[in-house]
């Protein structure tokens, strides 16, 4: 008997003896009065074995049908997905072979079957949750992620990733070889062209997004990135810990775990059909994932057709026109082609970009310079020793006469026996 039938037992006997009424009784158990009367009459009838649970033995009525969970087990068991978890499992379970299972149950199983463990939970750093932005748009969360995730198929590479805060989200994806000004520029004119413009972006503290080195600076340097949003009027913050961007750090390791199993099942093995891929996943994800906001309105801004993004993501220097109508960048010498007289561009400054192609372009008072790159001579060669720094002096033959300098044999000098 359980604990609680033993209780149950005890104040049963107790009603009896009449040390205690049936209503007391029944207060006491938390059941009702008929709840108690009906115990009784059991006990009376049939004694202790009268109030024992009749289910107990017995198969439980929810049990999973033996084939049913066979299959589930032979499905589970397949070395493709040798690295899922419970809850991608039961969808994968349902999807491919129709059999819905809770997660809990597929854990059970993975168990038996033996490619999962069961975890203790470790004790957690608690961190104040901060609440959503009400409005989508409103608070972009980015990100890089240096993953292999193609597995052994292909090099590791980033992720870049947009989320909204609002809604949890993905707002956009791309795999890219390094987190860079450039691969950062190319997702968002992808993303701003498609959804639009939001109201700021959320970081963490890369040297894309902030210089970290402006100690003893009384301003701080503008990175190329925070011209760009400037000019877009979107605002970028940069957060102190990667758990004020919790949402997106979650998204990674979600994706880390569901998009590395997706792409395995689909074999995909090189990046460019990674990339052909993500709209289908970012669709899955998002009807999963996202969760409505708290205000129905979009506060995306239409982006401005005559707004060149292809400019304001290039990177822009300035440089002095010499008196000879020439500019220097990169180790490089561009002449100016121009039909107008030297002293109109001697010594001005012009705005210098250079695209990812590595395209330089020199734009005056906002018009485009026309220029030719200068070719230069290679410089007279050097003329360096010919002895090598790592040469080591070679040992004297065994028989060379330095070997018998100064040694004599009754007052003559000795002659090597080996010559």
């Amino acid at each position: 008997m359980s604990n609680k039938e033993l209780e149950r037992k005890s104040e049963i006997e107790k009603a009896l003896d009449k040390r205690i009424t049936q209503k007391e009784g029944a207060e006491k158990l938390g059941i009702s009065e008929r709840q108690m009367r009906r115990l009784i009459q059991l006990f009376k009838k049939g004694g202790t074995a009268g109030i024992v649970s009749k289910k107990r033995g017995v198969p439980s009525n929810r049990k999973i049908a033996e084939e049913v969970e066979n299959k589930a087990m032979a499905f589970i068991s397949r070395p493709i997905l040798r690295d899922f978890g419970p809850t991608l499992m039961a969808e994968k379970l349902e999807q491919m072979e129709r059999i819905r299972l809770s997660k809990e149950t597929v854990r059970r199983l993975m168990i038996e079957v033996g490619i999962h463990q069961a975890k203790s939970r470790k004790p957690v750093k608690i961190h104040c949750m901060r609440e959503r932005r009400p409005c989508r748009g409103e608070l972009v969360q980015i990100d890089g992620s240096k993953h292999a995730w193609l597995e052994e198929r292909a090099p590791k590479a980033t992720l870049l990733v947009f989320i909204d805060d609002a809604t949890s989200e993905i707002l956009s994806l791309e795999f890219v070889e390094e987190e860079s000004f450039f691969a950062y520029g190319e997702v968002c004119k992808r993303y701003f062209r498609e959804v639009g413009l939001p109201m700021s972006f959320y970081s963490d503290r890369f040297s894309v997004f902030r210089t970290n080195r402006s100690k003893n600076l009384v301003y701080e340097p503008v990175t190329q990135f925070q011209r760009a949003l400037s000019v877009l009027d979107v605002k970028l913050i940069c957060a102190s810990s990667p758990e004020a961007k919790g949402r997106v750090e979650r998204a990674n390791a979600t994706l880390q775990d569901r998009l590395i199993k997706e792409m395995r099942l689909r074999n995909i093995c090189t990046y460019q059909d990674a990339n052909a891929y993500l709209p289908e996943f970012i669709q899955q994800h998002n009807r999963r994932f996202a969760v409505q906001a708290s205000m129905d309105h979009d506060v995306h801004r239409k982006l401005d057709p005559q707004e060149d993004l292809d400019f304001l993501f290039s990177i822009h220097d300035v440089r002095q026109i010499s008196k000879t109508l020439t500019i220097h960048c990169d180790n490089k010498v561009y002449q100016i082609l121009t039909s107008h007289q030297p002293y109109y561009y001697a010594k001005q400054e012009v705005l210098i970009t250079k695209n990812h192609s590595g395209e330089i372009s020199a734009w005056f008072h906002g018009n485009k310079l026309e220029l030719k790159e200068l070719r230069s001579n290679p410089k007279q060669g050097v003329i360096v020793s010919s002895k090598s720094p790592d040469a080591r002096p070679v040992a004297p033959a065994y028989n060379h006469p330095w070997r018998t300098y100064g040694k004599k044999i009754n007052g003559k000098p000795m002659v090597s026996s080996l010559q």
